[in-house]
């Protein structure tokens, strides 16, 4: 599975449009395209930023879909964005959806690693990083996402309300702090969202 995440920051009166316009048109777009299995859309309203990230079956379903839909992206954007950064990532691990959508609150943790033990990683993750984030209370889903050549990690964790995210911050940080010392991991950022839209889909037979 392949993850095309897209963050944009900009000036924070101006980034109801933009999510307005994301909310109304990404999933329909989206969700024509081959391979696709699912996107989430998030927003920090007061400091003006919107991430979000598209699931698909392969790498060339994503590479298709961005060639067909990323000028579509740029102008839903484009009102709002002052910078963009686009990624494609592998989702190396990540627990089976629960329910989630608007109210739900995410938490995303960006870090580094040495791309020779991007399997080391993995192997923690699943092993102590999910189980731990399955106890808290209100977890609905969560994944890894690396970018092996590069040594690049981002872990994003969504919760079923606020407070349950508010309540998870004391406990992940625990886990957080096992997970980097078992793996070798530098973790650079910690950021919490509001969830605008989360679609999930099944895989096809």
């Amino acid at each position: 599975m392949f993850v095309r995440t897209g963050y944009f920051t900009g000036d924070p009166a101006r980034l109801g449009k933009a999510l307005d316009g994301l909310s109304a048109e990404a999933v329909g777009l989206l969700s024509a395209e081959p391979g696709y299995r699912g996107f989430g859309l998030f927003a920090n309203r007061e400091l003006g930023i919107i991430t979000m990230g598209s699931w698909w079956e392969s790498a060339r379903a994503e590479r298709d879909s961005d060639a067909k839909l990323g000028g579509r992206r740029a102008e839903l954007v484009a009102p709002f964005a002052g910078t963009v950064a686009v990624d494609v990532w592998e989702a190396a691990a990540f627990a089976p959806p629960g329910e989630g959508g608007p109210g739900a609150g995410f938490r995303l943790v960006r870090a580094e690693f040495d791309p020779a033990a991007a399997d080391r990683l993995v192997g923690v993750f699943r092993e102590q990083a999910l189980p731990a984030l399955e106890r808290m209370d209100g977890f609905v889903g969560g994944a890894l996402l690396i970018q092996r050549d590069r040594g690049r990690a981002s872990v994003g964790a969504i919760f079923r309300d606020r407070a349950a995210l508010a309540a998870s911050r004391g406990p992940q940080a625990e886990a957080r702090a096992k997970v980097t010392a078992a793996a070798g991991v530098t973790v650079r950022s910690v950021e919490e969202f509001e969830v605008v839209v989360l679609d999930r889909r099944p895989p096809q037979d």
